[in-house]
């Protein structure tokens, strides 16, 4: 009989701390505001004279054989394009990649978005 009391009161004692529990909110990253006009229809295409224009000079510039990587950052995350030439004509951007800084996923029309509006400033 003892050994069912004590049970009986431990469980209660236990029962008592779940109910103290604390949820703590999850924190978003801000959300980027996107002009009129931007978008990846801008990049996809687009010569390396066209992005300097669209987001000033890139962080890094990297040619291999006839393909070259742009690199552009700011605050808010990293874009890189890939540029290809088709046949004989100037490269252009057949392929690009977003990350936020610190290496997790962001939306790429945010990037493109947030780059752009940075260059505006």
């Amino acid at each position: 009989m003892k050994k069912l009391a004590g049970s009986a009161l431990l469980f209660s004692l236990l029962g008592g701390c779940a109910s103290t529990a604390t949820i703590v909110p999850v924190s978003r990253a801000p959300v980027i505001p996107i002009p009129q006009g931007t978008g990846l229809g801008q990049v996809v295409g687009a010569t390396a004279a066209s992005l300097t224009r669209m987001f000033g000079t890139p962080v890094a510039d990297i040619r291999e054989g006839s393909a070259r990587k742009l690199q552009f950052s700011n605050a808010t995350c990293v874009l890189d394009t890939y540029l290809y030439p088709k046949g004989n004509a100037e490269p252009v951007v057949t392929y690009l990649d977003t990350r936020q800084n610190d290496g997790s996923p962001i939306d790429r029309a945010s990037c493109v978005g947030a780059l752009q509006i940075g260059r505006r400033k």
